[in-house]
């Protein structure tokens, strides 16, 4: 079983992820923003972390940062809404090992969680 940590700050969007998740067996735990999923990080060590970049209080790209100087080895994907090529080589050079675009779908969602936990 693959613990999946999801951080977004729509809750029908962190709801429907971790409906999705849940489905294909996995164990989820949610944070709404970058702040929470740097302490849920820390504090229980996912195998997985699906994260949204947009996010107030903390941003997605500081949380992967911060993540990533916590445990080098992190398995992060970075969730975003538009596929935005700046944002998502600066997400790939913190660490983010794969990017998910929105709306979540069962078989990217699906991918991006075998990639990672393999």
């Amino acid at each position: 079983m693959v613990t999946v940590l999801v951080v977004d700050d729509s809750d029908f969007m962190r709801r429907r992820c971790i409906s999705l998740l849940e489905e294909l067996g996995h164990e989820t735990v949610q944070a709404s923003d970058g702040l929470q999923a740097v302490q849920r990080y820390k504090l229980l060590r996912p195998n997985v972390v699906l994260m949204d970049i947009t996010m107030p209080n903390v941003d997605g790209l500081t949380a992967l940062r911060q993540i990533m100087a916590i445990d080098p080895s992190a398995n992060v994907a970075m969730v975003t809404a538009i596929d935005q090529q700046g944002v998502v080589i600066e997400a790939m050079k913190a660490g983010a090992k794969a990017i998910v675009v929105k709306p979540y779908e069962p078989d990217k969602i699906k991918a991006a969680i075998e990639k990672l936990a393999a």
